[in-house]
């Protein structure tokens, strides 16, 4: 996998996890303040997307994950 695929997981994972512990009819519901890390995963989205830089994608070409095109 490269950089970007990895970015993507992560971060539609983040997403799923944090509206799981988010919505209270979920069975692992913890609070609704998780919906606000739902909220700064689809800011930095937006904002790599509109800057062309995502540090989680610098992250991971430092751990040496091939970067992708």
């Amino acid at each position: 996998m490269t950089s970007w695929q990895f970015v993507r997981l992560f971060a539609g994972t983040f997403i799923l996890l944090s509206l799981a512990l988010g919505i209270p009819g979920s069975p692992i519901f913890v609070s609704q303040w998780w919906l606000a890390f739902t909220a700064f995963v689809g800011v930095n989205l937006l904002q790599s997307a509109l800057t062309k830089w995502c540090l989680m994608e610098t992250i991971m070409r430092k751990l040496g994950v091939r970067a992708g095109c």
